[in-house]
């Protein structure tokens, strides 16, 4: 997806979003069942389908398509690692 030149979103692969997607209408039709998203690999924390994961778990992508016109990058990326310091 081609679109402003943005610095990359720091994400450590934590894996604690993967862990919550029930709590999101974004992303609860990847919901297991229990609250941690069907394609994530608990064993080695990390994506089964990382090269074709859906948009919302894209995060630069996602926010060129969707948010871009609303919000700053920099206030996004702020945002979304205080939410990730909450999980």
């Amino acid at each position: 997806m081609s679109g402003p030149e943005l610095t990359p979103f720091p994400c450590n692969g934590c894996g604690k979003c993967c862990r919550v997607v029930d709590r999101s209408p974004e992303t609860v039709w990847l919901d297991r069942g229990d609250g941690t998203c069907r394609n994530f690999d608990e064993e080695a924390r990390s994506c089964r389908i990382y090269e074709k994961r859906p948009l919302v778990c894209r995060v630069q992508d996602y926010y060129v398509a969707h948010l871009a016109t609303r919000i700053k990058w920099d206030e996004f990326v702020k945002v979304n690692l205080d939410i990730c310091a909450r999980l």
